[in-house]
């Protein structure tokens, strides 16, 4: 049981600049919805931590980042914009009846979300007055030596999860005391990405087939993914040394067959085999077609680069050609890996382009008015689950430098069970090239999973 102790609202503490911010077709096609996280911290000496100094270096930070601290708003277009009138964030103290021990590794699980993470509601109020950002500093019962949970709840609308990220850090420099760096700050204005309409001077962007706009793959016989969305999931950490993870990557290379290619990265070698035993755990038949979906990091991959520290959604989904799972079960780990990157090669500056014009449009525009109706958040994309595979990399987020002053987290992730079977890739908490990976998979294949997961790194069976 948690027990809210204050809850504040924190606005900037200086004049911020008033009007609505317009966001991009990579926002509008997003989760409407917050998305938690949460940080867990257990110092060696006491963590104290000032209420009043997090709340100063916040309402600093958001001067910065003004928009965290509107509200999203609906458009006359039916789009969604940030309204950037100042009215706050949520900061809330709290302390939960439960000792650091008894929430075990800190994988998402009911309890987790229940307790150490911001509760929501988006039924008694407006989604106009709900705030972009809330934050939840959690006490474990015991002394304080048992540690903090931060909790945090973001708008996906407002920016992705490097976004976020980076804002996280930012706030956790000022509460330490640090000069801020003014490269540091964020590039908040999206009309980067609205392209100019298509004429004779710029003409529209080449035709492309996007697949990862397209309906995935069903279980064979099956006509929907009704019966796979229903059934139950839950989450399980799988934690890979710095050595493990190399022994993927060399078993990769080693069956590398296209002559003068680069390496397989550390991200191909773990997403590639999560992949092949999602198949093997799930038993289906060998005929049964299968792919990954993911997105990627398209900051850099725009020509010119987005401008470095862009405050704002920059993914855009891709899939791996179709296979089937006969293929992935017994073809080398080079097979999936090679897939991976097919995946991302298809993500050029033209193709991204493209897909930004395309991939907003009526059913958005449904699912965001619904929204703010009140009546939930419908689906904005495929659902990549059975037979298929949802994989996020969370590999290159600087998640373990949030220090607010009283040492890195010994954790971070997400703080919620998915309904789908995804796989997210983070690095340790030690940045030794250790990798663990959040697994949300249907329960009736979990332990099969976590079987293959460890016994094919020292099998020949890779």
């Amino acid at each position: 049981m948690v027990t809210i102790k204050t809850s504040h609202t924190v606005v900037p503490n200086q004049p911020t600049p008033k009007g609505r911010l317009w966001l991009s077709n990579s926002d509008n096609s997003t989760r409407p919805a917050h998305t938690p996280v949460i940080y867990i911290y257990k110092a060696q000496l006491n963590i104290e931590y000032d209420i009043e100094r997090m709340r100063d270096s916040l309402s600093k930070v958001l001067v910065y980042y003004y928009p965290v601290a509107g509200r999203l708003s609906l458009a006359e277009s039916g789009r969604m914009e940030v309204d950037c009138n100042a009215k706050g964030v949520t900061l809330i103290e709290a302390a939960t009846a439960k000792t650091f021990a008894d929430f075990g590794d800190f994988s998402p699980s009911d309890s987790i979300k229940e307790e150490l993470v911001p509760a929501i509601d988006y039924h008694s109020q407006p989604i106009q007055e709900i705030p972009l950002l809330f934050v939840q500093l959690t006490r474990f019962q015991g002394d304080q030596q048992q540690g903090l949970a931060i909790g945090v709840a973001f708008s996906h609308p407002v920016a992705d999860g490097s976004a976020w990220i980076h804002f996280m850090n930012t706030w956790a420099m000022v509460n330490r005391g640090d000069m801020l760096d003014l490269n540091e700050m964020p590039f908040l204005d999206r009309t980067i990405l609205k392209f100019p309409p298509s004429s004779l001077q710029s003409p529209p962007p080449p035709h492309f087939d996007h697949p990862e706009l397209k309906p995935l793959p069903l279980i064979l016989g099956k006509s929907d993914s009704t019966e796979e969305q229903n059934k139950k999931t839950a989450a399980s950490m799988l934690k890979l040394t710095s050595k493990q993870v190399e022994m993927l990557k060399k078993k990769a290379n080693d069956q590398l067959t296209k002559q003068g290619s680069r390496p397989f990265s550390r991200f191909e070698a773990v997403a590639a085999h999560i992949w092949r035993c999602a198949c093997k755990a799930r038993e289906l038949h060998h005929n049964q077609p299968t792919l990954a979906r993911f997105n990627v990091d398209f900051r850099n991959r725009l020509i010119p680069p987005l401008p470095r520290n862009y405050f704002g959604n920059a993914l855009v989904a891709t899939v791996t050609p179709e296979c089937y799972v006969g293929e992935m079960t017994t073809r080398p780990l080079s097979y999936a890996a090679q897939k991976m990157r097919e995946a991302v090669a298809l993500l050029t500056d033209e193709y991204i382009r493209s897909h930004l014009e395309v991939v907003f449009g009526e059913e958005q525009l449904d699912c965001i008015k619904a929204f703010f109706l009140g009546q939930g958040e419908g689906r904005y994309a495929p659902f990549g689950g059975n037979p298929n595979l949802q994989i996020t990399s969370w590999i290159n987020m600087r998640a373990y430098e949030t220090d607010f002053g009283w040492g890195k987290p010994v954790y971070f992730g997400l703080g919620y069970v998915c309904a789908l079977d995804r796989g997210i890739i983070m690095r340790g908490p030690q940045d030794d090239g250790s990798v663990i990976v959040i697994m949300h998979f249907q329960i009736a294949h979990m332990q099969l999973l976590k079987k293959f997961f460890y016994e094919d790194i020292f099998t020949s069976r890779l």
